[in-house]
């Protein structure tokens, strides 16, 4: 066999899905972890400098923020994992696979492992689906902020009207309903609007939203591809001599 012959059998012998599912999961991961954990930091400053004057007004957050951000060092080292996982199952449905070790069977042991990446994938995609809607608040929550920043811009010339525009960080639930002073209205809100932490904390967490939105979409085609997958293992096990574990 020559090199070109070698060459194209190995190539087409990869799992070209499941291999553009793991580049997306890893990129949509990178990003709603590494921007994700640094967004909740950013966050943490932004409430302590401009929503609260005292510890214990923030004190409940500060801790729902550190346990995130354990979370987030769990799910980046889960998915790079399962990852992997998934993409070596669709080396071992290849063409590639079965010239290489000969004729092909299929064994009971590897229609299970198939089944059970079809189940946790599907279940990952619905509990990701969760994760992508949560991760669009904080978004929703900055977005209202700029545009309340931006009217009060436009009625700058109005001192009485812009002072009526506040944003409560209480409402949204980041602190309780005594954190004083809890909120920001008119000039205030605008300055808080120009800093380095506002501009900074929004654009990580559009970033984290995108990642969200990336791995989801690479956990929707990992299902495509498990469930392919499952269909060439069950395919190839009638043509072969019997199931074996």
């Amino acid at each position: 066999m020559g090199c070109y012959e070698c060459c194209m059998r190995c190539l087409g012998g990869v799992p070209y899905i499941s291999l553009v599912a793991t580049l997306l999961c890893f990129s949509g991961i990178a990003l709603f972890c590494g921007c994700g954990h640094q967004a909740l930091t950013e966050t943490e400053r932004l409430i302590e400098n401009y929503f609260a004057r005292n510890l214990q007004d923030y004190i409940t957050l500060a801790y729902l923020i550190e346990y995130f951000q354990y979370i987030i060092y769990g799910l980046a080292t889960f998915f790079f994992l399962y990852c992997i996982a998934l993409l070596a199952e669709g080396f071992y449905t290849t063409s590639a696979a079965r010239q290489t070790f000969g004729e092909f069977r299929s064994t009971v042991c590897g229609r299970c492992l198939s089944t059970t990446f079809i189940v946790i994938t599907y279940f990952l995609a619905v509990v990701w689906l969760l994760v992508f809607a949560l991760s669009a608040l904080p978004v929703y929550f900055f977005y209202n902020m700029a545009t309340t920043c931006r009217t009060i811009d436009v009625l700058s010339e109005t001192p009485s009207s812009i002072n009526q525009l506040c944003v409560d960080a209480r409402q949204y639930g980041l602190l309780p309903w005594n954190a004083v002073p809890g909120k920001a209205c008119g000039m205030t809100l605008s300055n808080v609007c120009k800093t380095r932490e506002f501009f900074l904390t929004y654009d990580l967490y559009i970033a984290a939203f995108a990642g969200a939105g990336i791995t989801l979409l690479a956990l929707l085609t990992y299902v495509v591809s498990t469930t392919y997958n499952f269909a060439v293992l069950r395919y190839l096990g009638r043509k072969g001599l019997g199931p074996r574990c």
